[in-house]
Formats: C-alpha cells, sequence, structure tokens
C-alpha cells in the first residue's frame, strides 16, 4: 500500500505566473462551454493552481482512457533499466505458442520499440478485432501487418496491450504490481485501479484510474527526466528516449495530433510532450516552461483544451522566479476556483405525477445497455432510482430535487461493473417529463435520462455527455411490471 504525499502549494505569482492568467484560463473554459472536471497546474515543482469542478473532488481517482499508455511506456522502461528486456526484441520471441502457423515477414521484425511507438505495421487500429477474441495476444498476432514495423504510424491500443502482456510474461506480475515499488510508492501516489482482459492482464492501452495529484506527479517526474526527491528512480536516457519524436504522423492538420509519436507519449506543438485520454484527460509537460499540467474532462473536443491552454496559460508562464501579487486579483482567484461546479439541471422541483410513477416497477424491452426494470421511489429530500440489472443486480441512485446527491452503484460496462460514485439530482420538464442526471464522479460520464409515463407505458431516453458515437440519444420502452 502506498503512503500517499501532497505535492507543495504556492502561489501562482511565487512561480511567476499571475493570477489574471489562471482567471482567463477559467473564463475561457466558461466561455467555449468546456467541461473541465478537475486541473492542477505545477511550476518548478509546487502546485501553482488547482481547481475541481463540485461534486468532483482531489481525493476522487478518475478514468484515464489513453493516459493510462503513459503510465504503461514507463513500465517499460522500468524494465528496459533493470534487463528484463529490450525495446529491440522481438514481440514474437515472448509467445511462442501463440503466433499463427505462418508468421509473416513484417511480423516476425516486429520489435517492442515498435508496439511503443504506434509503428507495428498495421494498417489501421486492430483494437476492436483482438477484443472480440478471449485471447487477445493470439488474437493480435493473427492479424495482418500490412506495412514493415516502423514506417507507418497507426494509433493502436492493442498494441499497448502487447506491452502489458509482454511485462507480465517476463515479470510474472501485474503491470499494476510492477508499477507499485517502482512508481507508485515513491511518487507517494494513491491506490490505483486497472482493467484486465479476459485473461487477468491489464489492457495497458486504457484502464487506470488515478487522482489528478496523481497525474500531475507523474507529469513532473518525466519534466525532471526521472529524478524525484533526489533520487533518480527512472533513467534519465529512457525519459529522454520515450518523449522524442519516434514515427511522423502528419496527416495535414495543423494541431497537436500531427506533431509526431513517441513512446506512448504525444509531441505537442510549443516544445511541449503529453500523454492523453478520450474525452479530455491529459498529462502536458512543458520543459521549456518548467510546467505540468493535469486535466480530467468530460468534453468531445480535446483540441479546444490545448487550444485554451496554449492561447492563456503558456504566454504567461514567464522567466521570473516570482512575479509582485496582486492581493485583490488572488482573492478573486480563490473564490472563482472554490466556486468551481457542473449544475444540477433546473426544473419544477416536484410534479403531480410522482404520485403516478411511485410504486410501480417497468419492465423495460430488450435493449444493448442490458437495462432489465426501472422504478422510483419520491420523498420529501429526493426520490431514489431503483435500476433492475440481470449481470450486477438491482442499483439504487438517490437523486436530490435540483441538487446532487450521492450513492455508490455498478454499472455494467463501466470500470467492469465495479462499485462507484454516482451523483444524481432531477427536476420536472412541464411537470411530465422526469430529467434525471447521473454524474459518476470517477468517469468521464454523465447520464441524461428522460422519462414520460402513458398509463401503464413509459418511454425513456438515454444519452451522455460524451459517448464514442456522439449525440447519440438511445429510447428505450417499457411496461408496468408490477405495483408496490
Amino acid at each position: 500500500m502506498t503512503k500517499q504525499t501532497r505535492l507543495p502549494r504556492t502561489t501562482p505569482e511565487a512561480q511567476g505566473l499571475s493570477s489574471q492568467a489562471v482567471i482567463a484560463f477559467l473564463d475561457a473554459v466558461r466561455e467555449r462551454n468546456l467541461e473541465l472536471h478537475s486541473f492542477m497546474l505545477l511550476r518548478r515543482g509546487e502546485v501553482a493552481a488547482e481547481g475541481w469542478w463540485a461534486p468532483y473532488r482531489p481525493e476522487y481517482p478518475h478514468m484515464l482512457f489513453s493516459l493510462s499508455k503513459s503510465f504503461t511506456s514507463t513500465a517499460i522502461g522500468f524494465a528496459a533499466a533493470e534487463g528484463l528486456l529490450s525495446v529491440n526484441d522481438s514481440v514474437i520471441g515472448f509467445f511462442p505458442d501463440d503466433v499463427p502457423e505462418q508468421v509473416s515477414e513484417n511480423l516476425a521484425a516486429m520489435q517492442i520499440r515498435h508496439l511503443l511507438m504506434m509503428g507495428t505495421g498495421h494498417a489501421a487500429d486492430v483494437t476492436g478485432s483482438v477484443q472480440k477474441d478471449d485471447h487477445w495476444v493470439r488474437a493480435f498476432l493473427a492479424e495482418p501487418v500490412e506495412y514493415a514495423p516502423g514506417t507507418h504510424f497507426a494509433y493502436n491500443s492493442a498494441a499497448t496491450y502487447m506491452l502489458s502482456a509482454i511485462l507480465q510474461r517476463v515479470t510474472g506480475q501485474s503491470l499494476l504490481a510492477f508499477l507499485e515499488p517502482r512508481l507508485f510508492v515513491p511518487l507517494g501516489m494513491s491506490e490505483a485501479a486497472w482493467e484486465t482482459c479476459p485473461r487477468g492482464i491489464a489492457v495497458g492501452g486504457w484502464g487506470l484510474s488515478v487522482t489528478t495529484e496523481d497525474i500531475a506527479k507523474f507529469g513532473q517526474l518525466y519534466l525532471q527526466r526521472g529524478e524525484w526527491a533526489g533520487r533518480q528512480i527512472l533513467p534519465r536516457a529512457w525519459v529522454d528516449e520515450a518523449t522524442s519524436f519516434h514515427i511522423d504522423n502528419d496527416d495535414g492538420r495543423a494541431n497537436d495530433w500531427t506533431q509526431g509519436y513517441g513512446y506512448q507519449f504525444w509531441r505537442c506543438r510549443h516544445g511541449a510532450y503529453r500523454g492523453d485520454g478520450a474525452f479530455g484527460q491529459f498529462c502536458v509537460v512543458m520543459p521549456e516552461q518548467e510546467a505540468v499540467l493535469a486535466v480530467t474532462s468530460g468534453l468531445g473536443d480535446m483540441q479546444a483544451v490545448l487550444d485554451v491552454v496554449w492561447a492563456e496559460l503558456l504566454p504567461a508562464l514567464s522567466d521570473a522566479e516570482a512575479i509582485d501579487p496582486n492581493e485583490s486579483v488572488q482573492a478573486e482567484l480563490a473564490e472563482r476556483l472554490a466556486a468551481l461546479r457542473i449544475d444540477a439541471p433546473q426544473g419544477e422541483a416536484s410534479s403531480p405525477n410522482e404520485s403516478q410513477l411511485e410504486g410501480c416497477v417497468f419492465r423495460l424491452e430488450s435493449n444493448e445497455l442490458q437495462l432489465d426494470t426501472i422504478a422510483l421511489r419520491f420523498s420529501a429530500q429526493g426520490a431514489e432510482l431503483v435500476i433492475g440489472n440481470d449481470r450486477v443486480g438491482d442499483q439504487t441512485a438517490r437523486l436530490g430535487r435540483g441538487a446532487w446527491q450521492s450513492s455508490r452503484i455498478r454499472i455494467d460496462g463501466i470500470k467492469q461493473g465495479a462499485e462507484q460514485r454516482a451523483e444524481g439530482s432531477f427536476s420536472w420538464k412541464d411537470g411530465s417529463t422526469l430529467d434525471i442526471r447521473l454524474l459518476l464522479a470517477e468517469t468521464p460520464f454523465t447520464y441524461a435520462l428522460a422519462l414520460r409515463q402513458d398509463g401503464r407505458e413509459l418511454e425513456l431516453q438515454i444519452s451522455a455527455n460524451v459517448a464514442w458515437e456522439a449525440g447519440r440519444v438511445l429510447t428505450i420502452r417499457g411496461r408496468t411490471a408490477a405495483l408496490h
């Protein structure tokens, strides 16, 4: 178990950054309607500014999605430093029993470094195809390799999974167990969790959940080129190699996804580099400015976040050791940070229709979410939403009237059905449609449920703030199954 430690705190001005610049950053986030959940800005090893949009909190872990890849790369760096493997090792050499009958020349040439740089030689991401098989290693090795490894960039989460599988093969440990004494303990990180494949191997390319401060510490370790508390825990040469340009990914767009790719790190504009994950999870390292920015979010336009960083924060990171503070501006910033929140939807607090819904259990038609039943119980303070699912059992989420209420629930398909924090609220639209929000506070996801009853019939519409299919609304119908 790791002993958590906090990074030192300071004021923006003490690190050569004006509080006004942080306010401008927050203003830009609001004006562009960017749903950030947290941010932490480090300058010269100290936290210069930080904020959480309630009900997100500093102690909550957050799903990293592909930001997990940078942690997997770091594990390979440790393993290489200990002589357990080399980036020049052949991939098929680790899995002699899982290779196809006919090994192509390109597959035979694939090395660990090609997995790291997303240059496996696959024409496109093979992750979806690999996940259809219970044996992901075997499925990966069976995929056609169209290009000579190292010559073609294709972002490929299955390649990162193979790094995790190789590490477990050579160490006998899971990715997380291997990193615990080498990374999490020295940096004083929180307890972490990592999703696994059907065979129990950490998925590597996604699935890690840690706190915002853990992300910031990770970035600071890289900014310090592997040194922490006066000790070189990760070789400097690995940090330099992992964050360097290894393969061209320019597709003609002038953005931060076309600046080249390292070993599971993206090169950025302005001399920076980063790890990032879907829906706005970021660890941005700015060596020239001696700064690290950690961000968690729930948004679709990830470039918009970086654009705001480059426009508002980057120019304000001056060379000065410190600048004179403006106490009134500092007080304004403190007030703004304390007031950050994601509002619960506001509508009518109650409706006569509550009495019609009370006590009804609706059996839902077959649906892709595998929701079987839904029921509501109302009180003066709020309500309870009871969702029936044969795989994880009945789950009860508390809902506030126009305000968030906390509970812990399991949602099938998210974080492998693990229990997680949920913030719930409801209000009424026109007295007839019940508007429910479920904010999963350890993920980017907030679900909107619109319920409309017509006698014994129910129409349920479900959408999310972010999804792989943006803007999709799922409609499910149901019918009263029983009365309490």
